[in-house]
């Protein structure tokens, strides 16, 4: 049986390693199935950013300044969650996703959502292997340096059982 990490708070410290975290992990799971002019505006600099500006709302595994992966909720949404490539397989993502549920149960939704990339078939295996239900196609306005950029993604849900 695996050993579940702690999950604490993003914290200050964490921004530039956990932007790199998500940029390798975008480019890893996206740059072949989405758009290259997303891709262009998905910039190391836009991570941090976006980090920063969504701290509060981010619990990680790992040390402060070396997090090997987070989640980051958005209202009923599980808005991102990402693993670094060395720890997929280890338990991580789906403490993770176990943790942003929790916190989404804990502020009251009943139905949480989130938006998997069409053709990313292994986060999509990873998401139904752990309970949630893929919907259908969305639209998903995603937001980026240079404004609003639409995007058609499968949506997930999954009920949750109140705290």
């Amino acid at each position: 049986m695996r050993h579940s990490p702690a999950m604490r708070d993003a914290e200050s410290v964490d921004i530039d390693p956990l932007a790199r975290l998500w940029h390798d992990g975008w480019r890893d799971a996206h740059a072949r199935i989405l758009p290259a002019e997303l891709a262009r505006r998905r910039t190391l600099e836009s991570f941090r950013q976006r980090l920063a500006d969504n701290l509060a709302h981010t619990r990680v595994a790992g040390a402060p300044g070396h997090p090997t992966g987070f989640c980051m909720v958005k209202q009923d949404e599980l808005y991102q969650l990402y693993v670094s490539a060395d720890a997929r397989g280890s338990g991580i993502a789906a403490a993770l996703l176990a943790d942003g549920e929790n916190r989404l149960s804990a502020c009251g939704v009943t139905t949480a959502w989130l938006a998997c990339a069409i053709g990313n078939d292994r986060a999509a295996r990873f998401y139904e292997k752990n309970g949630w239900h893929r919907k259908g196609p969305m639209t998903s306005e995603l937001e980026t340096p240079d404004g609003i950029f639409r995007l058609e993604v499968w949506r997930y849900e999954k009920p949750l059982h109140q705290s």
